[in-house]
């Protein structure tokens, strides 16, 4: 009985370990990933496991699974800028979940295991928010509607590269609808479809004229064959039907060509409208941009412009002021020279007359002319000739005399004498204008001055 006891016993122990071992091995399935922290092998913070199996050893090990179930996640980018400088809006929708790869999955392991699917969502959109930004802002807005697929690849590249760092897989990129604020893209768009809409135009309107152009040629190709087999089979009566086809011939050719001419001309005027429809909004969006210019002329332009046209006036009107004064200061100039030589000139006229008048009153006779200008001027001669001794001041004159002296003449005698000799010859001037002197200013005889003189010593020597 003790034996079945013992037995029993360590039946049931080999049992629970059994099942301990049983409990202890977790398989990973295909939507998750089986990540096993603790110590592991390798040095590694941890052991990602993808469709396998792993035992976790008790004590030392544990383990939590993260779930592979793809997250769709709204991103409504707004007001982002583009590389022109245009904000636009960027509506899309991202479908992400946690990666398979090797090195990724390490990643997740490392920065996700325990969190919750709504803080991986919010980490994720911030991730996708700030990379979506950078992608529009290098990119024009015409590539951004017109190129989708580059577009996405560039979200694609540069969310993903992010995403991994986290452990993260982009699955799938959806842009619904990107607009702008501006309307550029709109008007991008109706470019485009007026382009599109005039090609089709032009198209249905080449291959209508071409099948006018078949059907005509054909129809005329037709009845010139039944008019000449006509012609060769009775070939008496060719002559007349002869002209009735060549007249029928040439009035179908003139009425197909009308008619070519009409549909070309309806097809011209219908392209016509439609390049005037697109050249009126072409007008329009030149007219935008010039508003918008002529904003910007009224804000900075044109206060800049009426400061300098200020300054500019201010300067010509200090420039002007200068001019007058310095034309003014020119004409008084130029006025007092003429004053000047005016006077001068009625001087010169005035001299000249009376010079004419005394040549006349001379009989003609210029030198007798000149002697009456002497003679007119004699007066002032003569109180020339009294005011050059007349300042000399003799205070005392002291002689001393022996009485002897060569040509029978003293001392006294000569010094008086070479006074008198220092007076302006007068003689002289009236001899070279061959004039003589006045018997009343030559006096008596040529004696008189040398008696003057011995009577002056003898008063003198009275006097002493």
């Amino acid at each position: 009985m003790a034996g079945v006891i013992t037995i029993g016993a360590v039946a049931l122990i080999l049992f629970m370990i059994v099942i301990f071992i049983i409990r202890r091995y977790k398989r990973c399935p295909s939507d998750r990933i089986l990540v096993v922290y603790g110590k592991v092998s390798g040095g590694q913070s941890a052991k990602c496991i993808h469709g396998g199996a792993a035992f976790i050893i008790p004590v030392f090990q544990d383990y939590e699974f993260l779930d592979l179930t793809p997250m769709s996640i709204e991103v409504n980018l707004v007001n982002a800028l583009s590389k022109q400088n245009i904000r636009v809006n960027v509506p899309s929708r991202f479908t992400i979940g946690i990666s398979t790869e090797p090195g990724v999955m390490q990643n997740a392991a490392e920065r996700l295991l325990g969190l919750r699917m709504e803080d991986v969502k919010e980490l994720a959109m911030e991730i996708i928010f700030g990379q979506l930004r950078l992608v529009v802002a290098s990119m024009d807005i015409e590539e951004i509607n017109s190129d989708r697929d580059k577009f996405l690849t560039n979200i694609s590249q540069s969310v993903e590269g992010e995403l991994k760092k986290v452990g993260l897989k982009l699955i799938n990129v959806n842009i619904t609808d990107i607009v702008d604020e501006s309307g550029y893209i709109e008007a991008l768009g109706k470019e485009a479809a007026a382009h599109a809409i005039n090609a089709a135009r032009k198209s249905v309107a080449e291959k209508t004229r071409d099948g006018s152009i078949g059907e005509a040629n054909a129809v005329q190709d037709e009845r010139t064959q039944v008019a000449a087999a006509n012609a060769q089979a009775v070939e008496g009566e060719n002559q007349a039907k002869i002209a009735v086809a060549n007249s029928d011939s040439l009035r179908r050719q003139r009425e197909a060509e009308a008619e070519r001419v009409a549909i070309a001309s309806e097809k011209v005027q219908s392209a016509k409208a439609l390049e005037e429809s697109y050249a009126a909004e072409k007008d329009a969006e030149l007219a935008r941009a010039d508003r918008e210019r002529s904003s910007q002329e009224a804000d900075i332009i044109v206060p800049a412009e009426i400061d300098k046209r200020k300054v500019e006036i201010d300067a010509e009107a200090e420039a002007e002021k200068i001019r007058r004064r310095a034309k003014g200061e020119a004409d008084a100039i130029l006025f007092k020279a003429k004053a000047e030589a005016q006077g001068l000139y009625e001087v010169l006229t005035k001299q000249a007359a009376g010079l004419d008048q005394i040549v006349k009153a001379a009989g003609n006779n210029s030198k007798d002319a000149v002697l009456l200008l002497i003679a007119d001027k004699l007066p002032e001669l003569v109180a020339t000739q009294a005011e050059a001794i007349k300042n000399i001041k003799i205070d005392k004159v002291t002689v001393w005399e022996n009485g002897s002296a060569k040509d029978g003449k003293t001392s006294t005698s000569n010094f008086i004498s070479g006074m008198y000799g220092a007076v302006p010859p007068l003689q002289e001037m009236f001899n070279m204008a061959g004039m003589d002197l006045p018997e009343y200013l030559k006096g008596k005889d040529k004696s008189a001055p040398t008696d003057a003189i011995e009577d002056a010593e003898e008063v003198k020597e009275d006097e002493e």
